[in-house]
């Protein structure tokens, strides 16, 4: 015969019949005797608050309904000894399932009830709390960064003052001191002076002790650097006296100098050491005068070129910072001020503007015909700043920077945070009081690095009031 009491499998020669029908409620009693176990069959419905008893089989589907009693868990009770040829083979693994699905009905209830407490919990830890700040009195400062170069300065062309082949070059990026030759004419050396007056005329010494010495800023400069050399040029006038004839000699300026026999015997010297004719006397051309000490930046000559023409550029040695300044904003820039310079690697160094350039020139326009402005493009200015410490510049030669100017500042104002404004409907913001939640009206000034000016005449610093942050 065959087993079709929906089993998995089948044993010949065995058929339990039908189980009892435990109709809807029906109670089968601790310890009920089922046999194997009332198959319920498929999709079979004991009924609500059945007491199916231990070692009831439900069946694959099963529909327990609300309420039913499956009986202690943990006790299923002996289930009855068939034999072994008749103990079915799934009566295990249905105990297994029904105490799985208890136990979990029961760990579901003790979350829901452990988790109201732990909600409540939470929400009371979340409860924002009311952030205040006061009042404070502080130096307010506004600023504006903008893209700068740093380099060695604007670079000067230079060209001979005499008519020559060039016959000698510096390299590019040579140092130039005082004392020391830019580059060669006709096989002779024109040496670098430093001063602010150039070499405009021939200087001669006077023919006779009767005759009046040159004067003039020119001689000072020539005066100045041989005694920076080293050499003694003799006795040079004190402000409004003549050296020659103190007591009726014509008044001299206090930059003037005179070209004394002095003078021309230390120049005679200085010429015999550095190469040139010691002829006492002094030519334009034999000497560019210079700011200070320079580089060397672009040689444009080449050798065999005429040395009226450009020669070559030079540069302070001293780094700088060229900043385009908006011609329209250049007026809050002011010389002397100090300013923050932000370096590649992030780092910042102090600064101070030094020059203000005075010749307004357009930014161009990339692609734009022979490299002509871009239409409506504002005017600039450049400004130069120097660094306080060059040291921080040692490596680089040239570099993009970000400059931070001060452009103005208001000091000792009554400051709140930003996040202390409130903005009101009809316009305006105002201030909350911690102390009694009053919005008071505030007039506001300048916003600087999260802080904000106000004014009010209730306000005073240490009033403490809500904010944001």
């Amino acid at each position: 015969m065959t087993r079709t009491d929906g089993g998995t499998g089948s044993r010949p020669g065995y058929e339990p019949g039908p189980g009892p029908d435990l109709g809807p409620g029906g109670d089968l009693g601790p310890g009920g005797d089922l046999g194997r176990g009332p198959d319920l069959g498929p999709g079979a419905d004991p009924g609500p608050g059945a007491d199916l008893g231990p070692g009831a089989d439900l069946g694959p589907g099963a529909d327990l309904g609300p309420g039913a009693d499956l009986g202690p868990v943990t006790d299923p009770g002996p289930a009855p000894d068939l034999g072994p040829e008749l103990r079915p083979s799934r009566r295990k693994p249905l105990l297994i399932t029904v105490a799985v699905v208890a136990v979990a009905a029961v760990a579901v209830g003790a979350f829901v009830l452990g988790g109201s407490g732990k909600a409540d919990g939470t929400a009371k830890a979340n409860t924002p709390k009311v952030q205040t700040a006061a009042v404070s009195r502080a130096d307010l400062t506004d600023t504006k960064e903008l893209p700068g170069t740093l380099g060695f300065g604007a670079e000067k062309t230079l060209k001979s003052g005499k008519k020559g082949l060039i016959t000698k070059l510096p390299a590019e990026g040579d140092t130039i001191k005082r004392g020391k030759p830019l580059f060669w004419v006709d096989d002779r050396p024109v040496i670098a002076f430093t001063g602010a007056t150039p070499l405009y005329r021939t200087l001669t010494p006077p023919k006779d002790a009767k005759s009046k010495p040159l004067r003039g800023r020119d001689v000072k400069m020539v005066a100045d650097n041989l005694r920076a050399l080293g050499y003694d040029i003799g006795a040079q006038p004190k402000p409004g006296y003549s050296a020659v004839s103190p007591t009726a000699g014509g008044r001299t300026a206090d930059d003037e100098g005179e070209f004394t026999p002095s003078l021309s015997a230390a120049l005679k010297r200085w010429q015999k050491y550095i190469g040139m004719a010691p002829t006492g006397t002094l030519a334009v051309g034999d000497v560019q005068v210079l700011p200070g000490e320079v580089r060397i930046g672009a040689v444009t000559a080449g050798l065999g070129d005429e040395a009226t023409e450009p020669v070559l550029t030079v540069s302070s040695m001293a780094k700088a910072v060229t900043v385009p300044v908006d011609a329209t904003e250049a007026g809050q820039v002011r010389k002397g001020a100090k300013v923050t310079v932000v370096l590649p690697n992030g780092t910042e160094a102090e600064g101070r503007v030094d020059k203000i350039g005075r010749a307004a020139t357009q930014e161009k326009g990339a692609g734009g015909a022979g490299g002509a402005g871009t239409p409506n493009a504002p005017q600039k200015l450049d400004v130069t700043v120097l660094l306080s410490d060059r040291t921080k510049v040692d490596d680089l030669d040239a570099a993009s920077v970000t400059v931070r100017f001060t452009t103005q500042t208001h000091k000792n104002v009554l400051t709140v945070p930003v996040g202390a404004l409130t903005a009101l409907r009809e316009g305006g913001y105002a201030v909350q009081l911690a102390a009694t939640n009053k919005l008071v009206a505030v007039e506001t000034g300048m916003f600087s690095r999260g802080l904000v000016e106000i004014k009010s005449a209730t306000l005073s610093e240490g009033t403490k009031v809500v904010t944001a942050s």
